[in-house]
């Protein structure tokens, strides 16, 4: 199959961890949310039975508990998250050194270098995988095998829980094609709505579309999509030593038409803000400051920064203090053509709870907190484009220094 992608994926991953000390509660409906005694607490996360009786995550504790009165909730234990992904990455590592983690219960492994040490087969390894993560761990998982990283992804996605789905050279037409194009990796909010005005809404005719078309209307992100959806993309699984620390977090929109008041303004600053957040938390980093850039129709720009009181990866601290700073240098109706929101002075989220400790100001962050953490849970199960803060139609343009 050429290159073996692996991408392993931990099933109902904070709701599987806290039933290892519950384990009367594995055939019991299950919810781990923000603060079982607030009725309106978060959900964000539910075993399978408490699925079954129809519990979604990032719904509020009232709406579960409608429909499932039994429903046990327990709280969340971010501590315990985080040390579980540190063992279950460390056995990852015992099969190659090309381990590139995707959130704290995702992981890309390369395989193909080191699977004849193991057998060859890639299926038999993410078959061996998930035995020892249910012997070792007492956790599931499912995995994609793929000969790429997207399709990998695609195929840890496909069958849920604990299963191993083979995206091969052989099958990826008929298995990737006729998926929602929104299941596609990279593919968000504002995307699939530009897509949908062209008709597009299968993998299968993103691929069929020119790649002209994709790039007139999407830029080189089109360019970047169409590969993937032909099964092109050759991105590499990064190892320990490749993985350079994260030194600043940025997107940016240029919009088919300008922006001219402030909801416009508002709205797409939230939109970025919201992608920003999301990132930084997938690598446990946390913002010391934020800068922002508005370009004009002459391609002029202006830019801005501040430092924050205390390290946020927050959606709203984010875009709060990034409208301050649009503020002060724009006023309507001046046109903009592209807005940009950089995270800067980024730390480690360890470092980031001591300093809020120290400021007695965690719990005024603690309900965006959840909310936020849940609407990531939502993405990495159903995708990016799963839920949202709202964004005006644009194209974004993603960059990561």
């Amino acid at each position: 199959m050429g290159r073996i992608i692996l991408h392993c994926d931990l099933n109902c991953f904070y709701a599987s961890v806290e039933l290892l000390s519950h384990q009367d509660l594995v055939d019991v409906p299950m919810a781990v949310c923000g603060d079982p005694s607030a009725r309106h607490g978060i959900i964000l996360a539910k075993n399978e039975p408490a699925k079954q009786m129809g519990v979604v995550t990032a719904e509020t504790i009232w709406q579960a508990k409608r429909k499932c009165p039994g429903l046990v909730l327990l709280p969340p234990h971010h501590d315990l998250y985080r040390e579980y992904s540190k063992r279950v990455n460390a056995l990852y590592n015992q099969y190659t050194d090309l381990v590139e983690p995707f959130g704290i219960d995702e992981s890309w492994l390369d395989i193909t270098g080191t699977a004849h040490l193991f057998g060859g087969d890639g299926v038999k390894i993410a078959d061996e995988l998930r035995r020892r993560i249910r012997e070792e761990f007492g956790l599931t998982a499912s995995v994609g095998v793929s000969f790429n990283k997207v399709f990998a992804k695609l195929g840890s996605d496909y069958k849920k829980p604990d299963a191993t789905t083979l995206i091969s050279p052989e099958n990826w037409r008929e298995i990737v094609w006729p998926l929602p194009v929104g299941s596609m990796l990279f593919v968000g909010q504002a995307v699939k709505k530009a897509l949908g005005r062209f008709g597009i809404t299968t993998i299968g005719q993103l691929a069929g579309c020119s790649a002209e078309m994709l790039e007139g209307l999407l830029g080189k992100q089109g360019l970047q999509l169409h590969a993937y959806a032909n099964g092109l993309d050759q991105s590499r699984v990064l190892g320990a030593a490749e993985q350079e620390p994260v030194k600043s977090v940025g997107n940016s929109s240029t919009f088919p038409r300008n922006l001219t008041t402030w909801d416009e303004v508002r709205t797409g600053i939230a939109m970025l803000s919201d992608s920003v957040a999301m990132r930084l938390r997938r690598h446990s980093l946390c913002a010391g400051g934020v800068q922002v850039t508005v370009r004009d129709p002459e391609f002029q720009n202006r830019s801005r920064q501040t430092q924050f009181s205390h390290p946020t990866h927050l959606m709203r601290e984010l875009s709060d203090g990034a409208m301050e700073l649009i503020k002060t240098i724009w006023r309507p109706p001046s046109p903009i053509r592209m807005l940009s929101v950089t995270a800067i002075h980024l730390v480690a989220e360890e470092e980031s709870y001591a300093q809020l400790d120290l400021l007695n100001s965690a719990a005024k962050s603690e309900k965006q907190e959840k909310l936020e953490r849940a609407m990531d849970s939502i993405r990495g199960r159903y995708g990016k484009d799963a839920i949202a803060f709202g964004s005006p139609a644009g194209r974004l343009d993603e960059t990561e220094d």
